[in-house]
């Protein structure tokens, strides 16, 4: 019997990346391409541009049609079993858009597969150069937004998130309003993902729920576009937008192009891409109420599966969830996060994470009641724009250093409680904590984290990628295009596998961590009045 197999794509900011997965959820093939280095002829930095006023960050939407051909004239030469794939599936950058003239779909229904895809759909995009996830050129647009829909609660409850810069449809808004032209001549506006699924399809793909949470134009209770938040927008936007789907959706097979040019099989279907950070849920296989995985690399994020959405006006994202319908995914993210402890590390443990992991065990649960703030880069969460270390002692005074250790562990706990106060403010109630990224090697950092939220912390063997979960998402879709029915993802992919618990709570501890959220909580909004 012929082995069935599953791909996912990743289309992220710097590169493009594909993992190829069996029955078994073992991955037989991986490989990836970075923008800057093997497609050094967009001259970007990092995949993107970053205009003169440092506030507007685009991506060159030619780049993506060249890197799927080049990856997967990758696979082809490796000799990855494309023939046995069944069912592909991606994910994209969020938030990013893609305009494409009229014509475009003619166009890519047209391909000819003795050409590349960039010789043949260079000129397809009414707009060269696509704002992404990056860009905060649009304050004016935001500010419109919540006016005109009834402020910030309002549009977080209808959309799942206030109104941000980066969000597609305050992008769409701008572009309407600074070049009217080229608004005209768009016939369909993608999102990253879409987009690189219509590149497969040959012709235009559906955007899915789940990453069309994230444009501040879905009504995200009843996974349609909202009426009320498209006329705030653009004129004629819907038609513009398309069909939004569930992420489970089989949205069609591939272009005859592929088949013939890299050898798929003919009877290979693509199931709707999402966003990159609904497939790195997927990826982890949240699929429970209290499942919350906590990505520690240069900015945290941390993310889970709630049944129940809870939008906040200040802070975080309510997205639906990509591998259950009915229910939703939350997010809360920080640009201050293993950054800030590599500078303290430098700072006082002689750039050492022996030496600072030692720091953090030889001082207190608690740290005495010392609690500090370290905001190198303006944040997210909470939104303090004035940076700088914040140090207060027990009686809740500033005072202007720590020891090494007391510093160590204040920066380890302050983040720890700033992600159980905030994840606590959209609806986390963690059973267990999933820690991935580079900070998630370092047992005192796990050893706080479980503390603070008194559940288990578990690493995954497994990659947490998104084109892991993408893989894992072509997978379900099959599952329910076979049967014709929604099929549960657990039910689809088996017994949970992959996980280790590598840190379990110390009662004692996570009482002090309760008493002390209180007073941290109060320090934060000090901050934040003083920030005004």
């Amino acid at each position: 019997m012929e082995p069935k197999l599953f791909l996912g794509l990743d289309a992220s900011t710097q590169g493009l990346k594909c993992t190829l997965i069996d029955e078994a959820l073992q991955i037989v093939y991986e490989c990836a391409l970075n923008f800057d280095r093997d497609l050094p002829q967009f001259k970007t930095q990092g995949g993107a541009h970053v205009g003169s006023d440092g506030l507007t960050v685009t991506s060159p939407a030619a780049m993506w049609v060249a890197a799927l051909d080049l990856l997967l004239e990758q696979m082809k030469a490796d000799g990855a079993p494309l023939a046995s794939i069944c069912t592909i599936s991606g994910s994209g950058q969020q938030h990013g858009s893609v305009w494409l003239r009229y014509g475009a779909a003619e166009r890519m229904a047209q391909l000819d597969a003795s050409q590349p895809l960039g010789a043949q759909l260079g000129d397809i995009f009414a707009i060269a150069d696509s704002p992404i996830w990056m860009d905060s050129s649009t304050g004016p647009q935001c500010q419109a937004r919540e006016a005109a829909l009834g402020g910030a609660q309002a549009t977080a409850t209808l959309t799942g998130s206030r109104a941000y810069e980066r969000f597609t449809g305050n992008q769409i808004a701008k572009v309407y309003e600074q070049q009217p032209d080229n608004y005209a001549a768009t016939e369909r506006i993608c999102l990253v993902s879409s987009f690189m699924a219509s590149l497969l399809k040959g012709g235009y793909a559906p955007i899915d729920v789940s990453d069309g949470s994230g444009m501040n134009l879905m009504d995200i209770r009843t996974q349609t576009w909202s009426s009320q938040a498209l006329a705030c927008t653009a004129p004629d936007l819907e038609s513009k937008l398309g069909p939004i789907v569930a992420s489970h959706t089989e949205i069609g097979g591939l272009h005859p192009y592929f088949v013939s040019r890299y050898g798929f099989s003919p009877q290979a279907r693509l199931i709707a891409w999402s966003g990159d950070n609904p497939n790195s849920l997927a990826g982890l296989r949240l699929q429970e109420p209290g499942d919350v995985a906590i990505s520690m690399g240069t900015s945290y994020t941390v993310f889970g599966f709630l049944r129940e959405a809870q939008p906040s006006a200040t802070e975080g994202h309510i997205f639906v969830n990509p591998v259950d319908p009915e229910a939703f995914m939350a997010m809360v993210c920080y640009k201050n996060g293993a950054l800030v402890r590599d500078r303290i590390r430098d700072a006082v443990a002689e750039g050492s994470w022996s030496t600072f992991s030692a720091l953090v065990a030889e001082s207190p649960v608690g740290n005495d009641g010392n609690i500090g703030f370290y905001i190198h880069d303006p944040e997210i969460t909470p939104p303090l724009r004035t940076t700088g270390i914040r140090r207060f002692n027990a009686a809740g005074e500033a005072v202007p250093v720590f020891s090494p250790a007391t510093e160590c562990r204040a920066v380890v706990e302050g983040q720890c409680l700033s992600m159980r106060l905030h994840g606590a403010n959209i609806g986390f109630a963690p059973k267990r904590i999933l820690a991935t990224g580079g900070a998630s090697v370092d047992q005192e950092m796990l050893r706080v984290l479980s503390n603070v939220f008194g559940v288990p912390v578990f690493v995954a063997e497994k990659s947490d990628s998104a084109s892991l979960g993408a893989a894992y998402r072509a997978m379900h879709g099959w599952h329910c295009a076979v049967g014709g029915r929604f099929v549960a993802f657990g039910e689809a992919l088996g017994d949970e596998s992959g996980l280790v618990c590598a840190m379990r709570p110390d009662a004692a501890a996570h009482r002090c961590y309760s008493e002390m959220i209180t007073r941290y909580a109060q320090l934060e909004k000090k901050l934040l009045a003083a920030d005004l």
